[in-house]
């Protein structure tokens, strides 16, 4: 007996089966969800460090380009040497790094011992000055006062109580620091090879990048590949200029800050101006995330000193979004701050700190390919791409398009026009019949 295939149904059939078996792989994804993620941070944990080395070798290249470039023109003379300026200037550019970064423990980690030591020993007497001073301050209202005073004190003793807890428990501390130490052995070990990996990284980049243009070039169709290679390139300009604009900001406030509170006499001069700085590279929220836990160390010390570093920290910060901030990076990432906020909010989420310091970058390069995307469409339909054509003056409805008016008169006329003419021609052609 012969089958007679009927290629309609064989298609739905197809069909049918491609997407039982899509529904039954996307139930057994969500079904092994913790298995699968698992797995995956399995994968990532062990090419931690080539995943460390990736990213310093990546915010160490803009260094080495230009120490490659001095060498270049110290050792090319008269005889070419790219291979050993290339080594040589990642090399550099590595133990840069490292410097910078060890400079950061060695200012940080003695100050924080010392002032944690200073605030545990000094903490009755800082009790004592917040006390006076609410009193002083709400002395015209004995009411406030006996409330504050009675949450003090209750703050108080719970502090008391932590402190006074922390003999009785350093046993089970101590099995929790052990169990975390080894994870932080680990992370510093891939950290410490991650620099490593980064010097493999900045000497063969160029092949690198060979290879990753030779394997989309073989993958991708023209014009895919075309717009990837124009997305990769808009993203990384606007990365590198943000990051490298933003720490040569924060630096700068770092610095300041530094100064002025040495100038004005305030605890803590060092390690406030390093909190300062680094946290004031995150767009938006920095100067917040920086000057709330600041500010409060201050509070310990003297209520006075932390209420003249917050008026310090607010007259810095308009120095830096209105004059410093917009000189050095001038070539902004063009988002309103509704977008900033949705940005760091999203990337902090997902990738915590380093997402809220690239969130802004990489979704103002989201932003703009969208931006042109609608804009071509507009245009292919013979629009207007300006927003500024789209506001409604307050409405929420949308305006709908008012059809063009029919001018009636002028249709009867040509209809008799019309009409008139295909009367003569009937006439001619009866005349040249008979």
């Amino acid at each position: 007996m012969k089958i007679k295939w009927n290629d309609k149904y064989l298609t739905v059939s197809a069909y049918a089966v491609i997407t039982f078996f899509v529904c039954v792989m996307i139930v057994l994804v969500i079904y092994k969800m913790p298995s699968i993620i698992g797995v995956i941070g399995d994968f990532f944990s062990s090419i931690a460090a080539v995943l460390w080395g990736f990213v310093f070798a990546y915010l160490l290249n803009p260094v080495m380009v230009r120490i490659e470039k001095l060498l270049h023109k110290l050792l090319d003379r008269k005889t070419p040497h790219p291979r050993l300026c290339r080594s040589a200037s990642a090399l550099i550019s590595v133990l840069l790094g490292l410097g910078v970064i060890a400079a950061l423990i060695a200012i940080i980690v003695p100050q924080m011992f010392e002032s944690i030591q200073g605030i545990l020993n000094n903490m009755n007497l800082y009790m004592e000055n917040i006390y006076k001073w609410i009193n002083k301050l709400l002395e015209n209202s004995p009411d406030l006062a006996g409330y504050a005073n009675n949450a003090f004190d209750q703050l108080r003793m719970s502090m008391m109580n932590v402190l006074n807890n922390i003999g009785p428990n350093l046993a089970e501390w101590g099995s929790r620091i052990k169990a975390g130490a080894t994870g932080i052995i680990g992370g510093i070990g891939n950290f410490v090879i991650g620099f490593i990996v980064a010097i493999y990284f900045l000497i063969d980049k160029d092949k690198f990048l060979a290879q990753g243009r030779k394997l989309f070039t073989a993958l991708l169709p023209e014009s895919p590949r075309v717009h990837l290679f124009s997305l990769l390139n808009r993203m990384n300009k606007s990365v590198v200029g943000f990051l490298s604009g933003k720490i040569l900001d924060s630096s700068i406030i770092g610095v300041i800050c530094y100064i002025c509170m040495k100038v004005l006499g305030l605890e803590y001069a060092l390690l406030i101006s390093v909190i300062i700085g680094v946290t004031n590279i995150i767009p938006f929220f920095g100067p917040i995330i920086g000057a709330v836990p600041s500010g409060l160390l201050l509070l310990l010390a003297d209520p006075k000193h932390a209420l003249i570093f917050v008026i310090m920290v607010v007259l810095l910060q308009q120095f830096d979004g209105n004059i410093l901030g917009p000189r050095i990076l001038s070539d902004s990432t063009g988002l309103s701050p509704f977008w900033v906020m949705f940005a760091i909010f999203v990337g902090g989420g997902m990738f915590g700190f380093p997402g809220m310091v690239l969130g802004v970058p990489v979704f103002a390069v989201i932003y703009d390919v969208a931006k042109d995307l609608v804009e071509s469409v507009l245009k292919q339909k013979g629009m207007s791409p300006a927003t500024s054509d789209y506001y409604m003056d307050g409405s929420l409805e949308l305006a709908a398009e008012e059809p063009p008016k029919r001018d009636i008169v002028a249709e009867i006329a040509g209809r008799m026009r019309r009409s008139g003419a295909q009367n003569g021609e009937e006439k001619k052609d009866e005349d040249i019949s008979e």
